[in-house]
């Protein structure tokens, strides 16, 4: 690992050793914590980078991180993230098994996501032969996991399309329930096997299944009451966005045709083809909610939605956005303020390598627009990792999270074979790498799938999941691009349970950290005069010494003139957040 400003050169990524489990590895003010392999019902040590054990997103809970896989989930205790422990292993064939968690202080809940025409109700092994059946799954799983242990499988509420990923949206204006937005992309079911269930063009079909979300009403009184509430059409009268054309491959043709004849073979979905689809998107990818604002990102195939879910059992479209660079519109982001959203490009699908050097920049990356007072969307720039890749690692942008660092917007995100990217996104128009780690490719001759499916920041660790390699935990480390102090306060950020998809207000609670972040930051950007800075340093620490009165007179003091140097200073707006972060710090 090499730690600092400046970033390495030449790049330590280009080059690394191929490898499963041996794969060499290059980090910069990233540090792994710990590894930790699939368990044993989850690893085909005779086949690397089998589909059916594809590592998938990731949950959190207390202090346990619940892991999706294609054939169920793991449930792990990172209460020492050094060392995570197995808590439980529940195999249950679905495809893509997206997970997502509910607590309160009467019910905690898990949920899962089933698309696979094999995966069943009672979470068999032997599949389901019948084109049609009565046994099949495909939808949402609901657990009891009051006891993590021993989870309960308590529900399911199926879909006409199965759920290829959901949301779990917690209201703020709505106290009794959840819901769960769904997101499915495979092809409609028989409806023989589902009633009402129907794939005709929209124009021809006012109930298809097609273009549209389903949102599930769960009452926390008796979860196993949860039903779909709403169909919202949330795609109605889009035409088909423009497209860049994507340059023919050979090679990934021939991958890419194997990969759909296996996954049929396993009654799996195909995996979408963005790039050859050039109608109108007829479901989304992924949804972020961000209930704060009452808005919600949704990646939608061709768009970049903007949602209104001040309702949220039915969310309602006020903004799209298209992109020519684009060719799958991934998932979304909000950056805190809710004054940004950013947008990612699974061009490729996830299983094709996007980051070679005869990539284009723009192809495969994520999307920065601001958000003005009127909810509208305004393109800045784009932001890909800044490393290439070899032809046998599977890279594009794909999820990541907010790292709660006071006054700034950082994004942690998983690239697959392209590993871990942390950039600054605070200048929207200037996004910069911060930090990263990678691995070699799993093979050196061939495409295997593997890499970061996810990479979130939770109560001060970060957790990869790694599509064929386990679980990893990194710390973000003091580097001079983030500092000590910034770290520091970003820790003192704690949730109870963690979907990344259903985004969070971050909220600083008072600390010397925080207003020593903050200073950190003015004398970064030359926000406050040098000699200003140092002598509020010097008054922190004096403060810090007191106790009681003496404490509080001293922080209200210094507030105060900080309040005054601030109408001077360089960064006005970043000085007044620090004289309020002392002034709370006297409270």
């Amino acid at each position: 690992m090499s730690v600092g400003p400046t970033k390495p050169n030449p790049d330590p990524r280009v080059g690394l050793k191929a490898g499963w489990f041996d794969a060499g590895t290059a980090a910069w003010n990233l540090r792994l914590v710990s590894t930790t392999k699939p368990s044993k019902d989850f690893l085909n040590l005779s086949t690397p980078g089998d589909r059916r054990l594809i590592n998938s997103d990731l949950a959190f809970i207390g202090t346990d991180v619940m892991q999706g896989n294609y054939s169920g989930y793991q449930l792990w205790d990172v209460s020492n993230p050094a060392k995570p422990a197995l808590k439980e292993a529940y195999v249950c064939p679905g495809s893509q098994s997206d997970v997502s968690v509910y607590r309160d202080t009467k019910v905690s809940l898990a949920f899962v996501s089933g698309e696979a025409t094999t995966g069943r109700l009672d979470c068999g092994l032997q599949g389901v032969p019948d084109s049609v059946s009565q046994d099949r799954l495909r939808g949402i799983r609901i657990f009891d996991i009051s006891d993590l242990a021993k989870p309960k499988y308590i529900a399911n509420v199926q879909t006409c399309r199965g759920s290829h990923t959901h949301t779990v949206v917690v209201s703020p204006n709505d106290k009794d329930n959840v819901y769960v937005y769904v997101s499915g992309s495979a092809p409609v079911r028989s409806p023989r096997e589902l009633e009402g269930c129907t794939g005709g063009p929209l124009a021809e079909d006012p109930s298809t299944a097609l273009f549209r979300i389903e949102v599930i009403q769960v009452p926390l009184a008796d979860p196993t009451k949860a039903h779909i509430v709403s169909s919202p059409r949330i795609f109605q009268d889009l035409t088909a966005p423009p497209r860049h054309a994507e340059p023919f491959d050979s090679a990934a043709a021939a991958r890419r045709d194997s990969i759909a004849k296996a996954r049929r073979a396993a009654g799996q979905p195909d995996v979408p083809r963005p790039a050859g689809n050039r109608g109108a998107p007829t479901q989304c990818h992924d949804i972020t909610v961000y209930p704060a604002i009452g808005l919600a990102g949704g990646a939608c195939g061709g768009y970049g939605l903007l949602l209104d879910i001040s309702n949220p059992g039915n969310p309602t479209r006020i903004g799209a956005v298209a992109d020519s660079n684009f060719s799958f519109w991934h998932s979304a982001t909000f950056n805190n303020d809710g004054t940004k959203v950013l947008f990612s490009d699974e061009w490729g699908g996830g299983t094709q390598p996007r980051c070679r050097s005869t990539d284009k920049p723009e192809w495969g990356a994520d999307a920065i627009f601001t958000l003005d007072q009127n909810r509208q969307m305004t393109f800045k720039s784009y932001y890909k990792l800044p490393a290439a890749q070899t032809s046998e690692e599977n890279c594009v942008a794909h999820n990541g999270s907010l790292i709660p660092i006071p006054g700034r917007d950082v994004l942690v995100q998983g690239w697959y074979q392209g590993g871990i990217s942390v950039f600054d996104w605070t200048d929207a128009s200037n996004p910069k790498e911060i930090a990263f780690f990678d691995r070699g490719p799993m093979n050196a001759t061939k495409l295997v799938d593997a890499g970061s499916w996810s990479a979130y920041w939770y109560n001060g660790y970060i957790y990869s999941s790694e599509i064929s390699r386990g679980l990893d935990v990194f710390e973000l480390v003091p580097s001079g691009l983030v500092t000590k102090n910034e770290i520091d306060a970003a820790k003192t950020v704690h949730f109870d349970y963690f979907n990344t998809q259903g985004q969070p207000k971050f909220v600083w609670p008072p600390s010397f950290a925080l207003a020593r972040a903050y200073l950190d930051q003015l004398e970064r950007n030359n926000g406050l005069a040098a000699d200003k800075v140092a002598a509020t340093r010097t008054e922190l620490a004096a403060a810090e010494k007191l106790s009681g009165q003496a404490r509080k007179d001293a922080l209200t003091k210094l507030s105060q003139q900080l309040h005054t140097d601030a109408r001077s200073a360089g960064d006005q707006p970043k000085a007044h957040k620090l004289a309020y972060a002392v002034g709370d710090l006297a409270k």
